[in-house]
């Protein structure tokens, strides 16, 4: 499917990242058909039975009230209408007063969207796109920011239960501290080694996939028995309601803070308590599919690898570069291949002076080639120190952080990309 440097089978090399793109295509699209068919076997028999029984119960009223097929069914059309418009047979709670339409606007600027409240006129319609489209946007960053800050608290917490790790030391026979870490290889693995190692540390994405996980199930199944206790729901009803609406799905078949008022309980409180909930809720389930993310993009990096060794069967004597092919910038190259490549100054780019066959002998005049390539790099330089003062912080760039192909990136992946570790294959 994709090999590194281009093979015999294919017409040239492919690009890393739209490599990486087919093979998640490829991915979703047999996922979506698995579930479908898991969907369709557990939920169509019921979904006939309830058709059957339907069927049993319209003829049945029809004929004990002597009413035509037409008539009932033109009474459950309007029914339909007024369920659109909020009328329901139980007493609900106001759909379009303003605590009614602030649990709305929090739908929409959310993305849950339950469906259980929908404008009916078309400057309501008109204005949601506008509100919409600002609201989304402004949570969405939201979000960001607040992955980001957890991120950080993770990483903070995590690596000072490192240093306390890498501080614990045992008195050998002679009498010397060494870190257990350095497993006493002789002076150099002092202080000196162990401060540099801490410098550059990162979070696992493993460990703090982790955390996410285990923060979400605790808010979930916390909000789960106040669910259950006040709508009257299954605890397992509640977990599927908690999951739908904070992943932001939101089905519309469950809705939470519909009632007028809760009997035991403090109407007020318990929807104080739904919005907190939800906020969190969504807040942690964002944060941890955004890490799944990261290692789903590891698996494909791997799945990358793995489809390559056949087009190295190709050519078993190849050892470098095609003979008529410049190196591209995220081509799929291999490892070993790829860390021979001499990058200038931090960039993905070669300095095309040193590689073309036709370079100018020592002692000629520069090219305008390898003039405009040098002013390239210096662009480049001047990019990067730009980059840093406006971050405030250097970027850490290193051979290993362009392995998996993890650097860079914007929103959610830029934030785990820059404060979680990038884990190689073999780790």
């Amino acid at each position: 499917m994709a090999c590194r440097s281009g093979c015999c089978c294919g017409s040239g090399p492919l690009n890393e990242d739209n490599a990486r793109f087919l093979l998640l295509a490829l991915f979703i699209i047999i996922y979506l058909l698995c579930g479908a068919a898991v969907f369709s076997a557990l939920e169509q028999p019921k979904e006939r039975e309830a058709k059957e029984r339907w069927a049993q119960r319209f003829e049945h009223f029809s004929q004990k009230y002597n009413l035509s097929k037409k008539d009932l069914n033109n009474f459950l059309r309007n029914y339909e209408e007024a369920n659109v418009a909020g009328i329901r047979v139980d007493t609900i709670r106001p759909r379009w007063d303003f605590t009614g339409a602030f649990y709305f606007v929090g739908t929409v600027v959310s993305t849950i969207g339950f469906g259980m409240t929908t404008p009916a006129t078309i400057g309501g319609k008109v204005f949601l796109m506008f509100y919409g489209l600002l609201g989304c946007a402004a949570t969405i960053l939201f979000f960001n920011l607040f992955l980001e800050r957890v991120i950080t608290v993770i990483a903070v917490v995590l690596k000072s239960c490192h240093e306390r790790r890498q501080n614990k030391a045992v008195l050998p026979q002679n009498g010397r501290r060494i870190s257990e870490g350095s497993g006493g290889g002789g002076a150099g693995g002092g202080a000196g080694g162990k401060g540099e190692g801490l410098a550059g540390w990162k979070p696992s994405v493993y460990c703090v996939m982790l955390i996410l996980g285990v923060a979400a199930i605790l808010v979930s199944c916390c909000a789960s028995v106040m669910y259950s206790a006040a709508e009257g729901w299954g605890y397992l009803d509640s977990l599927y309601f908690c999951f739908v609406a904070f992943s932001t799905i939101g089905f519309g078949d469950m809705v939470s803070s519909q009632r007028a008022a809760y009997e035991g309980h403090a109407t007020a409180a318990y929807r104080l308590g739904n919005f907190f909930f939800i906020l969190t809720g969504v807040c942690c389930i964002y944060s941890l599919f955004n890490v799944i993310s990261i290692v789903i993009k590891q698996v494909l990096n791997w799945l990358l690898r793995r489809l390559e060794a056949p087009c190295r069967c190709c050519f078993p004597g190849r050892g470098g570069h095609h003979p008529h092919r410049h190196p591209r910038r995220n081509v799929v190259a291999p490892g070993h291949l790829r860390a021979r490549r001499d990058p200038s100054i931090e960039t993905d780019a070669v300095n095309e002076s040193e590689t073309d066959t036709g370079r100018r002998m020592s002692g000629e005049m520069i090219s305008m080639r390898d003039f405009l390539a040098a002013n390239k790099v210096n662009l480049a330089i001047m990019q990067k120190q730009l980059s840093e003062m406006a971050n405030g912080h250097p970027r850490q760039s290193s051979s290993s952080s362009r392995q998996n192909g993890f650097s860079g990136g914007v929103g959610a992946l830029g934030i785990m990309n820059n404060r979680l570790a990038e884990t190689s294959v073999d780790r």
